[in-house]
């Protein structure tokens, strides 16, 4: 068994693997090849501290990702996420390969939110919102970054002390942000990232201007919302997955309306195979529901130990 720890992941994970292992994830889960299965939301001893089970299935690959929310973690200045990824061996059925993954969960999270957009948002899309300043955050805006000439990132904070140390952070990676209240980010923005943990709107539709691209990357569980259902209504909806999206992602606000035809979603492996039409003009605002789904982190960890191989021997 290939055993990857937290140190070893951390040090091979880049935005460019990421970006290329959740690309390929993304078209797999489009096709008719692969399989994700229900997600599994439970919780520890004590409700607060929660866990999620992903598994998955495609042509070479299949396994497990689990992941792990304490919030009290933060008191005793360690991580409240925990990520661990287990590959089976499919010639036996045992676990063949085990990669702890804390930062290379948020590279591929981000990831995704990039693969959407480099296909989604405008080409001359320059100036980025994010709500959030959590640990996510950060690793948001950079992998955004990378397929949109951003020059602008107006960060919505929940306090001025959480905005200046993210702007710190921000600049630390090279990215010119400014604090801004909600209501002018969302009508300067060209592309409006959200990574919280709210479970109602952050801002109201009427504030999106259109042309503008939205990724909803917070909403993985029931009852959690970012975004207002009229903007849910006027906007053209993708996500990683249609039926993980409306059960536990943002979509699960309009589940109905698309069910019954009313609003249309569209996976984006499809738009990235070009089976499917992404943005349509230049006044389309597109929502990206990212919830988060197995096979991405089965293709990041495939990845992973391939750039492994040379050193440790590891293979996939």
């Amino acid at each position: 068994m290939h055993f990857l720890p937290e140190e070893r992941s951390a040090a091979l994970i880049t935005e460019e693997l990421a970006f290329t292992a959740v690309r390929d994830a993304l078209i797999a889960a489009a096709g008719s090849h692969a399989e994700v299965f229900p997600a599994v939301l439970g919780h520890g001893s004590q409700d607060e501290n929660r866990f999620t089970v992903k598994s998955a299935a495609a042509a070479r690959l299949a396994g497990v990702k689990i992941g792990s929310y304490w919030p009290g973690n933060a008191d005793k200045g360690i991580a409240r996420h925990n990520y661990l990824v287990l590959l089976f061996d499919q010639e036996h059925g045992r676990i063949g390969a085990v990669i702890e993954a804390g930062v290379v969960n948020a590279y591929r999270t981000a990831a995704a939110d990039a693969v959407a957009a480099s296909v989604l948002a405008r080409a001359d899309a320059t100036t980025l919102t994010i709500f959030g300043t959590g640990h996510q955050a950060l690793y948001e805006c950079a992998a955004v970054a990378r397929v949109r000439p951003i020059t602008t990132i107006h960060v919505v904070a929940r306090t001025p002390e959480r905005g200046e140390r993210f702007l710190i952070q921000l600049a630390e990676r090279g990215l010119a942000g400014r604090l801004t209240p909600a209501e002018p980010a969302c009508r300067a923005a060209d592309i409006i990232v959200t990574a919280t943990t709210a479970t109602a709107p952050l801002f109201d539709g009427a504030w999106v201007r259109p042309g503008t691209h939205i990724a909803s990357m917070g909403s993985d569980a029931h009852g959690k919302q970012e975004l207002p259902v009229q903007l849910l209504k006027v906007a053209r909806l993708f996500c990683d997955l249609p039926a993980q999206a409306v059960g536990i992602g943002e979509l699960q606000h309009v589940a109905g309306l698309i069910d019954d035809g009313t609003l249309a979603l569209t996976a984006v492996g499809d738009v990235l195979t070009g089976q499917a039409k992404g943005r349509r003009s230049e006044q389309d605002i597109t929502v990206f529901d990212s919830s988060g789904i197995a096979l991405q982190d089965l293709f990041v960890a495939d990845a992973l130990l391939h750039s492994a191989a040379p050193a440790t021997g590891a293979t996939a």
